[in-house]
């Protein structure tokens, strides 16, 4: 598939100075016709076809755009697929009854086909026209708030973030049109962005997490010129609103690339911006504990995506936040405060600290809560309460989590990691033959006890 690449690029491209800092966008598309690239309608979702079909037959421009058109020159199975038009969005909705409105900064149209959603959005004004910047709301440190204001489809490809989303698949001729090289970057497999980075990041800076999780997922370089801001803008992440950084987290880490992610936030310093404590865990003398720790739930949740099991958000935000927990429960103990009441004090206050970073939900924060409280019921192995404590909600999250921390070296947590996975994959009958040796060696210890006063 890069041979194609390779080829259209030597077949179409004349040479050009790739060495300058900003890419711009051309006043005329490098058009490349069918027989000559690789995106094909038995590629794309017939539910997408449907769309641009419509919108076409009706009269309007449209285009798969984004990372669907990515995706199958790269010869991946894209999960979505986006249409650009110059249709507005009041207009979509009337040629779809299964179309909804939605977005406040930018409108948006979702057409509805049972569980899958084509996004259709109208071309967007270059918010580098001077006539038209006047109309966009910024925020004081320059985020676009709102931004309904259409234009022609030269201006929606500079409103593209990186030049490997911006080629635009004409339904009409079934040519692709490349207006920022975005063929040359992909065949480079390089991350650029669209116009200058600064500016571009301060307009929305979910670009900047958008970066990692393209480069992370595509296992491209992000280039030198768009990757230098990422260490100087990442506090512009906190102006993002809550849900929507989320979501990003999600795509970051939920998607089956969370282990590249996660070294890639760290290494553009942007992890320290969505996890302060953690990172400063990360960085003190026991860090690497921490971060094999971290590594190793980030790479066993990768696992899970790449063969289709679920994944559980709670226990990579419990993973993420653990060792700020152990330290600050550490500290506490030290002041006088007994185990049990530092470990949950710990609990909440780390969560609580954490809302200043990622807003993390009340459902969220209490499935968190409970993965890390039973911990400690999962050490203390009181064999009444075993059956009960196997039929908790949250016990597989947290036994999972429970043989994570014995892979990390901590022999005692390693031993009781053991028992419990033999408890877990035994039979009935040898169960309660482990239960009734817990009681007894709990017997022996209560009766040495008694013997020492």
């Amino acid at each position: 598939m890069l041979t194609n690449i390779r080829n259209w690029f030597r077949s179409i491209y004349k040479k050009s100075d790739r060495n300058q800092q900003n890419q711009t966008v051309a006043k005329n598309p490098v058009i490349i016709p069918r027989s000559a690239h690789c995106v094909s309608r038995a590629n794309i979702s017939r539910y997408a076809l449907k769309v641009l079909y419509r919108l076409h037959d009706a009269g309007y421009q449209a285009y798969l755009v984004g990372g669907g058109v990515r995706d199958v020159l790269l010869d991946l199975h894209p999960k979505d697929f986006d249409v650009a038009t110059n249709a507005r969005p009041e207009e979509i909705q009337n040629l779809f009854r299964n179309c909804r409105l939605i977005g406040r900064r930018f409108r948006l149209a979702h057409v509805h086909f049972g569980y899958h959603i084509i996004e259709v959005a109208t071309f967007r004004a270059n918010a580098e026209d001077k006539a038209i910047s006047p109309h966009l709301v910024h925020s004081e440190e320059g985020m676009i708030l709102r931004d309904n204001i259409y234009g022609m489809l030269i201006d929606d490809v500079y409103r593209r973030d990186f030049t490997v989303n911006a080629l635009y698949y004409n339904i009409a001729d079934f040519t692709l049109l490349d207006y920022v090289g975005g063929l040359a970057d992909l065949k480079a497999r390089c991350l650029r962005m669209i116009g200058e980075p600064s500016q571009r990041y301060r307009e929305d800076p979910v670009r900047m997490l958008r970066a990692i999780r393209f480069a992370a997922k595509l296992g491209f370089s992000i280039h030198p010129d768009s990757g230098k801001p990422l260490f100087e803008l990442g506090a512009l992440v906190k102006q993002v609103p809550a849900a929507r950084l989320l979501d990003e987290f999600m795509k970051l880490f939920l998607s089956g690339f969370a282990e590249a992610s996660f070294q890639l936030l760290r290494h553009y310093g942007l992890f320290i911006v969505l996890f302060p404590q953690t990172e400063q865990c990360l960085m003190r003398e026991r860090g690497e504990i921490a971060k094999s720790f971290i590594t190793g739930a980030l790479l066993a949740s990768d696992k899970r995506v790449h063969e289709s099991k679920p994944v559980a958000l709670p226990f990579l935000l419990a993973a993420f936040l653990w060792s700020p927990v152990q330290e600050r429960a550490t500290a506490l103990m030290k002041e006088g405060i007994s185990e049990f009441s530092a470990f949950y004090e710990a609990c909440d206050w780390v969560l609580h600290q954490q809302q200043e970073s990622v807003v993390i939900s009340k459902r969220l924060s209490q499935a968190i809560r409970e993965i890390w409280i039973l911990q400690i019921r999962l050490i203390r192995r009181l064999a009444k309460r075993i059956p009960e404590l196997i039929l908790h909600p949250r016990f597989r999250a947290a036994y999972d989590f429970l043989l994570l921390r014995g892979s990390t070296g901590d022999q005692a947590v390693e031993e009781v990691a053991v028992w419990w996975k033999t408890y877990v994959e035994a039979n009935n009958d040898t169960r309660g033959l482990m239960e009734k040796a817990l009681q007894e060696t709990s017997h022996n210890r209560r009766s040495k006890r008694k013997k020492r006063r």
